[in-house]
């Protein structure tokens, strides 16, 4: 029972984010490039708006191209105040 209670709080973990790994450079450390589609509030086109986050990848495990979901944690360093959570699909080499 608890099993199941542990495997639904971590599918349910709110403010997750899902974006592209554009660097992997840095020692523990992932750029994502987060996209989403918003409406123009005045001519009513849908546009892509982007920002770019750092992320705590403490396995190394994420490259370049990958999709990967992460969540916010405490405050690593000056720019990185989010983790991996899961590695959602690889790159296609």
């Amino acid at each position: 029972m608890t099993e199941q209670m542990n495997q639904a709080a971590e599918t349910k973990i709110a403010n997750t984010l899902v974006g592209r790994v554009v660097s992997d450079k840095r020692d523990k450390t992932i750029t994502l490039l987060v996209e989403r589609r918003v409406k123009h509030p005045l001519y009513g086109k849908v546009v892509i708006r982007s920002r770019k986050y750092q992320a705590h990848d403490e396995e190394n495990a994420c490259h370049v191209g990958d999709l990967v979901e992460i969540k916010p944690t405490r405050k690593i360093s000056k720019t990185k105040s989010w983790e991996v959570l899961r590695l959602v699909e690889k790159a296609t080499v």
